[in-house]
């Protein structure tokens, strides 16, 4: 009985240790160089498919401004596009753990993030409005928040906005809001609002206008929190060969007229970007 307890232990030992071993290969297989995803045939990016026009799902399928530049980026690379749709909540942390080559949805650059993540060149803008049910008569502005339930996506550019008015808030009427919730994906804000468990949502311009268009008359603006934010992809700072690729594969589309193109598409006219000074002091 003894001998098959040193056994068992033995070969428990040795999966164990084979386990520590593989562990780092399995965690990098998706990252590293362009000469990485050049050999394994296959550019590997993390989305948030729940940001239309940017990167949304549409029969199944992530459609978007943001997949058509990722498609153009892989025929460059020759390589087929693998798209993960994932909450935004796990995209960073899966980027410095490399389970994707970069992240491809649109992240808001903040001084924060900037001294941790490598922010590629502007992708879009947006501008955080204040919304409420169409049918709400005591809610006309950003200051009628006090002691209402407000709510927006978690981890998103717009939560500290939020954090940071209802601060300025109490210190000028002593009384915030009831509640602040926070939801995993800005839909369900907009659900919230309909069924009344909100009686404001803090949403993203672009989604806002989209969701208007699918269900006119059911929302509308009562004001705009914090200022318009720059939208960029993120890379992990260990590779700056691919911040280098996307941004030199952006500039090559700005230049040939394909980057306007697509704007045009999916927003009706082209977006006025910054190429330069647009990283907050201490970026990466």
């Amino acid at each position: 009985m003894n001998i098959k307890l040193n056994r068992r232990s033995i070969i428990k030992a040795a999966i164990v240790t084979a386990l520590a071993v593989c562990m780092p290969t399995l965690a990098l297989a998706e990252g590293g160089t362009l000469a990485d995803i050049k050999a394994r045939g296959q550019l590997t990016v993390g989305t948030e498919a729940a940001y239309e026009p940017y990167e949304f799902v549409e029969n199944g399928v992530v459609v978007g401004y943001g997949h058509d530049i990722l498609e153009h980026m892989a025929r460059k690379l020759g390589v087929k596009l693998v798209q993960l749709n994932l909450p935004f909540q796990g995209l960073l942390p899966g980027l410095m753990s490399h389970k994707f080559d970069f992240v491809a949805t649109s992240v808001g650059i903040t001084e924060e993030r900037a001294k941790r993540f490598a922010f590629s060149s502007p992708v879009g803008i947006v501008h955080s409005l204040f919304v409420v049910n169409s049918t709400n008569k005591t809610i006309a502005r950003p200051d009628d928040a006090v002691g209402k339930t407000v709510g927006t996506q978690m981890g998103s550019l717009a939560q500290p906005m939020i954090q940071e008015f209802e601060r300025q808030l109490k210190a000028k009427s002593g009384k915030g809001f009831a509640e602040l919730k926070l939801f995993q994906a800005y839909p369900d804000v907009s659900v919230a609002l309909s069924n009344g468990t909100l009686d404001i949502g803090v949403i993203p311009s672009n989604v806002l206008s989209v969701q208007m268009r699918h269900q006119p008359g059911a929302f509308k603006t009562i004001g705009e929190v914090g200022e318009p934010k720059l939208l960029a992809w993120v890379a992990n700072p260990q590779d700056p060969a691919i911040r280098a690729f996307i941004n030199q594969t952006l500039e090559e589309m700005r230049a040939s007229g394909k980057l306007a193109e697509l704007q045009k598409k999916w927003f009706g006219e082209p977006l006025s970007l910054p190429t330069s000074g647009y990283l907050p002091k201490g970026a990466l």
